[in-house]
């Protein structure tokens, strides 16, 4: 099967270098028109420029393509907004929503101040909301969307100093699953990527050797068919070094042990068979 994105309108957020930009390159070879966003920001979210943004709008045009670059901050829901407006009267549509922005602010939990937690829940999840939210009417009025938010193995699992960014990573899994059951009836599907890449966000986290197997650009594919014409909906796809992977929140089978003032010794000497895996299903929804 092959992915053709020829007359769709993709908007990436964070795509001024690492996962973004190659997410916004290959779009764009795929046919697709690109809204290049980046607030041009360092790893901690501080600074900004317009000039990232820029240049992987000048690469997608030298290559035949076309793009727009936009420096809008996806915690700003006026800017994210104006952003939209413009994709619409500039193409007259938006099918593809990339989320991809992001900061680190990597401590552990006891060091960790809250305004440093709040900070990245602040980029990750409602920066995603908010651009999300911008284009969630347009798609239902045309019945056509495909979103793709960005997780994280340690939101999925953990993982040491990255509290505030586990809890943001695994809460876009939450809503990931809300919207693919709301946008179903109008055909937008929303799907979660994890990816594993060499970005500057994980420089000092990984080895060099390591980070030198995860390029950005094999992360990628996983996007292009997140965004395409047959993408699934509900989906957590992971991505890295040409693996694929789908994660699943799963429910064991568990037990019955009754409702009497007992149940709280009879479940701690068989908490062991609550949790075991054998038969687990995928529930369809949290109401099932």
């Amino acid at each position: 099967m092959k992915i053709d994105l020829t007359n769709r309108v993709a908007i990436v957020t964070g795509a001024g270098a690492g996962l973004g930009r190659e997410h916004a390159l290959l779009l764009a070879r795929l046919g697709a028109k690109v809204v290049v966003n980046d607030l041009g920001s360092d790893v901690n979210g501080r600074g900004g420029s317009a000039t990232a943004a820029q240049q992987v709008v000048d690469e997608i045009v030298a290559a035949g393509g076309e793009a727009v670059a936009n420096s809008a901050s996806v915690t700003d829901a006026g800017q994210v907004q104006h952003m939209v407006d413009q994709t619409l009267s500039r193409w007259g549509h938006v099918d593809i929503l990339v989320n991809n922005a992001g900061i680190l602010r990597d401590k552990s939990f006891s060091k960790m101040t809250l305004d440093d937690f709040r900070a990245v829940i602040e980029v990750h999840l409602m920066g995603a909301v908010n651009c999300t939210k911008a284009v969630w009417e347009p798609m239902r009025e045309r019945r056509y969307g495909r979103i793709v938010m960005t997780t994280s193995s340690s939101g999925l699992y953990g993982n040491f100093g990255q509290s505030n960014y586990g809890a943001a990573k695994m809460a876009l899994v939450g809503l990931m699953q809300t919207l693919a059951i709301e946008g179903e009836r109008y055909d937008i599907r929303v799907n979660c990527l994890a990816p594993t890449a060499g970005t500057r966000m994980l420089e000092g986290l990984m080895s060099a050797d390591i980070l030198d197997t995860l390029s950005p650009a094999s992360v990628s594919p996983a996007v292009a068919v997140l965004a395409g014409e047959a993408a699934p909906t509900r989906m957590v796809l992971c991505a890295g070094a040409g693996s694929f992977e789908a994660a699943h929140i799963t429910l064991t089978p568990g037990i019955h042990l009754g409702t009497d003032d007992q149940v709280v010794h009879r479940l701690a000497r068989r908490l062991d068979e609550v949790a075991d895996r054998n038969g687990e299903t995928v529930p369809s929804s949290g109401a099932a």
